[in-house]
């Protein structure tokens, strides 16, 4: 059974208030609202479901799922990277998340892509892979959300909006995503990763990614 405490504690672990400088990444979504394709809550609603479906959330939450069984993915979590700015991201998140959990907990944690991080940290937890991956994939959905409220802009209600339509999706498939093999990994967001490589050379960025 899951312990309520170690519960709070994932809570707190991928919350988008935990320090690991989420807001400061959008995976190429700046690129796309900035040429006007994604302009109010509908459009943003969308590319976060895709992400979610058939993106690199899904791979990650796969990903996640082996590695907290205790598979060793580093080496293929970087090589599934789309693109430098991706890897960029996913490797500084997950240096932020590990120095700060070695922090709270005193156990040094090892330098890992930000998923096979959260996989290696919350090990040492008594919850669940799918509780684990419903909030892992709530995490980047926020982070994206957060993208469109500040960029498009939406208002808060609007990204809360989101949110909330996304909450099913989201619990399906951490459910889904928990018990998938390796071999089911792949993503079909073409526009994302074009996005993605687009924003490297966008003129005026706000977001690192």
């Amino acid at each position: 059974m899951t312990d309520p405490t170690d519960a709070l504690r994932l809570v707190q672990w991928l919350s988008p208030a935990f320090p690991i400088g989420a807001f400061a990444y959008s995976q190429g979504l700046e690129t796309v609202i900035s040429d006007g394709q994604i302009k109010d809550a509908a459009g943003l609603q969308h590319w976060i479901t895709a992400i979610l479906t058939h993106g690199s959330a899904r791979t990650d939450a796969i990903l996640l799922a082996h590695a907290r069984a205790g598979a060793d993915l580093g080496p293929l979590a970087i090589a599934l990277a789309p693109t430098a700015e991706r890897h960029t991201e996913m490797m500084e998140q997950g240096r932020a998340f590990g120095r700060t959990i070695a922090a709270l907990t005193g156990t040094p944690q090892p330098l890992l892509p930000f998923a096979l991080a959260v996989a290696h940290a919350t090990r040492a937890l008594n919850v669940t892979t799918t509780e684990v991956l419903t909030h892992f994939l709530q995490g980047i959905a926020a982070q994206l959300v957060s993208v469109g409220v500040r960029f498009i802009p939406l208002g808060q209600t609007d990204g809360q909006r989101i949110l909330a339509a996304l909450a099913p999706l989201i619990t399906s498939f951490a459910a889904r995503y928990a018990t998938l093999p390796l071999a089911d990994i792949g993503t079909a967001t073409i526009a994302a990763d074009l996005a993605s490589m687009q924003h490297e050379t966008l003129p005026v960025r706000i977001y690192r990614t």
